[in-house]
Formats: C-alpha cells, sequence, structure tokens
C-alpha cells in the first residue's frame, strides 16, 4: 500500500533556528478536539496500534471519521514502556511474514511521516548456550530463508566480531555455541514513533482525546453500536479495542472473554558510555536481553514475571538476577551502574501469537494480545486492522491470528521465537 498521496497534507517541517528567528512558539504535534457524539470508528487505545490504525485509515482508504480514545497520555501506555526492538526472526512461516511486513514499513516510515523515528539497524542477535537451543535457531533461520528474511547461524568467531566485549571461551559458565544473526533487526526511539503516528493521523482528519476513559461498550442485538467515555458517550458502528495490559478487561465491556493473561515485563537501563555495543544481544537460556542507545545507555531486559499482575513498579529479585547474567555474557560491564528500572504490561495468549480481527459482536475488533512483541508489530498491525475495517474482509497477512483460533485448536507456536521475549 502507498500513502504517498497523504505526504502532502502532513505538518511542515520546522527547525529551531527558523522558530527563534520568528519569534515563534512550536507548533502543537497534534490538536485537543471537542468530543463529538458520534464517529465512523472508534479506537480504544491511544498507543502505537490505535494511532498506526488511525493513520492508515486515512491515508489509505479515505476514512477519517475516526476518534482515538486514551484514558491517559498519548504513548503512556505499553508503547511507552519497551524497549523499542525490531525484528523479523520469528518461528512460524505466518509470524515471519507478519513481522518482515512490520520491518519494511519502519524502514520506510521517517519519510512517510515526516518524522524521525531514529530507527537504527544494527543487527539482531540470539545466543544458543547448548545443542537444543542451537537447533532451534537452525530451524528459524531456515524458515526465516524460506520467507525471504535475511537470517543465518554463525559461530562464536563470527560473534565476536560483531560483538567483540561478549566472552565465546569455552571456560565460561554458558558456553557460547553458535547465535541466531538477523541483520534487519535493530533498535527504534518508541516515543519518536508514538509522535510521529500522532502527528500525521491528526493531520490526515483523526480526532485524539487523551484523559478519556472508556467505561462502558455499547452493544444490541450481538452489534456494537457505540461506547460510554468518562466525558460522555459516542455512537459507533465500529469499535476496535487496541489496548495493551488491559485488553481483556475492555474487551470484556464488550460481552467478549480473551484466553489472556496479563504479565508485567521489567526492564533497566544504565548510565549513558562511550558506545561499544552495535547489535542487539539476546541470550534465551540466562533470560536476558541488551542493546546500547544513541546516547549510549545500556537497555537491559527479561522475560515477563511467572505471575499475573496489573503492577508497573520494578522489583529488587529481577535487578539481581538480570545484573548476573548480564556479567556472565559481558564480564567487563561490572563497574557500570543503574539508573532506573521499570515494568509495561503483557498481554500474553496461551500460543504467545496474537489476538486481530472480528468478534462474536458484530463492528468490534479486536487488536491485542502482542505480548513482547507488540511495538514491532504496530505499522503492520496498523495497516492490515484499518484494511479490515475499510474493506470488510481479513487480509490474508492477520488471516492465522483470528481469535477463532483457540477453539479450532490451530494455535500458532510462536513460543519457539520468544526467547526471552523480544
Amino acid at each position: 500500500m502507498s500513502n504517498k498521496g497523504a505526504r502532502g497534507r502532513l505538518p511542515a517541517r520546522f527547525s529551531a533556528f527558523d522558530l527563534m528567528r520568528r519569534r515563534r512558539s512550536w507548533p502543537q504535534a497534534w490538536r485537543e478536539r471537542d468530543l463529538k457524539s458520534t464517529y465512523d470508528v472508534v479506537l480504544i487505545g491511544g498507543g502505537l496500534h490505535g494511532l498506526a490504525t488511525a493513520y492508515y485509515l486515512a491515508t489509505n482508504h479515505g476514512i477519517t471519521d475516526v476518534a482515538v480514545i486514551e484514558k491517559s497520555y498519548i504513548g503512556g501506555g505499553g508503547s511507552g514502556r519497551n524497549t523499542a526492538i525490531v525484528r523479523s526472526n520469528y518461528l512460524t512461516p505466518e509470524g515471519v511474514r507478519f513481522y518482515d511486513r512490520s520491518v519494511k514499513l519502519y524502514e520506510e516510515l521517517a519519510v512517510d511521516l515526516n518524522f524521525n523515528v531514529m530507527f537504527e539497524q544494527r543487527g539482531h542477535m540470539t545466543l544458543a548456550h547448548n545443542d537444543s537451543s542451537l537447533r532451534t535457531m537452525r530451524w528459524r533461520a531456515e524458515v526465516n530463508k524460506l520467507e525471504g528474511v535475511d537470517s543465518s547461524v554463525i559461530t562464536p568467531s563470527e560473534i565476536k566480531q560483531l560483538a567483540p566485549y561478549i566472552d565465546v571461551s569455552d571456560h565460561s559458565r554458558y558456553p557460547i555455541l553458535g547465535a541466531l544473526w538477523h541483520p534487519p533487526g535493530g533498535i527504534i526511539r518508541h516515543d519518536a514513533v508514538v509522535w510521529g503516528y500522532a502527528r500525521a493521523a491528526d493531520a490526515a482528519g483523526a480526532h485524539i482525546h487523551q484523559n478519556t476513559e472508556v467505561t462502558g461498550i455499547d452493544v444490541e442485538q450481538e452489534k456494537v453500536t457505540g461506547v460510554t467515555t468518562s466525558r460522555g458517550k459516542i455512537s459507533a458502528p465500529i469499535v476496535v479495542n487496541c489496548t495493551a495490559g488491559w485488553s481483556s478487561l475492555v474487551a470484556a465491556l464488550a460481552g467478549v472473554k480473551l484466553p489472556i493473561v496479563t504479565r508485567p515485563l521489567q526492564a533497566a537501563v544504565t548510565e549513558p558510555v562511550q558506545s561499544f555495543l552495535d547489535p542487539v544481544i539476546v541470550s534465551g537460556s540466562l533470560h536476558v536481553y541488551v542493546s546500547q542507545t544513541a546516547r549510549g545507555e545500556l537497555v537491559f531486559g527479561a522475560s515477563v514475571d511467572p505471575f499475573g499482575s496489573y503492577s508497573t513498579r520494578g522489583s529488587l529479585d529481577f535487578i539481581e538476577g538480570l545484573a548476573g547474567h548480564v556479567l556472565e555474557l559481558m564480564p567487563s560491564l561490572g563497574r557500570m551502574r543503574v539508573l532506573r528500572q521499570w515494568a509495561g504490561l503483557c498481554d500474553m495468549t496461551p500460543d504467545y501469537a496474537p489476538i486481530i480481527g472480528p468478534t462474536h459482536v458484530g463492528g468490534f475488533y479486536v487488536d491485542v494480545g502482542w505480548g513482547t512483541y507488540g511495538f514491532k508489530a504496530g505499522p503492520a498491525a496498523g495497516e492490515s486492522l484499518a484494511q479490515m475495517i475499510a474493506t470488510n474482509s481479513i487480509p490474508e497477512l492477520i488471516a492465522p491470528f483470528g481469535v477463532e483460533r483457540f477453539a479450532a485448536g490451530t494455535l500458532m507456536g510462536e513460543k519457539g521465537a520468544a526467547s526471552v521475549g523480544h
């Protein structure tokens, strides 16, 4: 799909020098609008998925009578709490195709949105510490290659060349036998992506409503008729649940039950240091991943907490275990200081794959259950969901991810690609 027709409607570029010279204030990135009583489409959730859907509805299909409803501020949920790793080296052919489309959209996103999203394709490396892990890496590499995605298994010596500070010696506690190397993977600035989509969706005509909570979803004769919010009722024939962390609770407002468990995913960041780590490093056996930002900070994370919770607070147990595993990979980091830690909420499905598509309630769609993969998926999910709404047909790219697969027993089985969730 082309977005060229929308670029002419985007806000003009500004420089700090130009604004100071003309004594103009910074323009508002997106406008505050009055809440209308009726819209063609209501998107619940002002994160990446909701904003991307609004943007592609307008630019690809000309549907602009759209409201994005956010109970807090734009990007204040999962989109602002993730570690912004982008990749497409998944395990199932369906998953590889979907996430590869998202990577390709990310590659062009700065141009499409006229906004620098700071996408750095430094490569993504998943380490194998035993024979079983190495077999899984070879399996994933072959699936990736069949789908046209650049992935291969590399040796310890090649790992050392790409990431010199990793301990690849044979006397370490967790010897490294090889790794799945995925050059298109990398990191992106998560808030820039959210701001870029919000700015572009607003310019295309969508209404963005912050600090507006959906408290009810109105259903009559198994069809959605609108939503009830903290600022009043909205009538709409199409309502989309694009939330993360609260998706099962929002779906329940429409009488839809989802097989989702919400679990915290913790992360931490260190003080900035001189750049030394290009690729994203992941170790499933050690339950750790690490990347370095453009400012020099190291971002660490692990797998989701082993219990259901809606807490977004960090824990001492997490940071102690994480630090130990990081030092087993890169002992030279022992003197670095952790600046802060946080947690985001992950909606986990039984097969570690999302739920995207229609429900038994007519006009009520879901784009949920992304677990730890949500930010990677945002552009492709928004594009596909917009196509489904506009054409009233399910795009082939997302057809395998419908909620009906759980009753039919056709699960996706993406857990093998989860590593530690990233």
